[in-house]
């Protein structure tokens, strides 16, 4: 930034404009960089299902009509 401001001084626009760019590109790749980072180190839980997700699934079943069954 102490290069912007010099080259801004002594009236070096297409410098000054040509290391802008450079700064804004270096800051969106640490940002990049960051995220991917911060991805990285979050957990990823599978969706395992919980012990009453799992009765409320095999509760609710019904047999198959036809089948029947006998005593004895």
């Amino acid at each position: 930034m102490d290069r912007i401001a010099e080259a801004e001084h002594e009236d070096r626009l297409g410098e000054a404009q040509g290391l802008s760019v450079s700064l804004a590109g270096a800051e969106e790749k640490i940002a990049h960089l960051d995220a991917r980072e911060k991805r990285q180190a979050t957990p990823i839980f599978p969706g395992t299902p919980t012990f009453d997700q799992i009765v409320v699934r095999t509760s609710g079943t019904e047999r198959p009509s036809g089948s029947s069954v006998r005593a004895g």
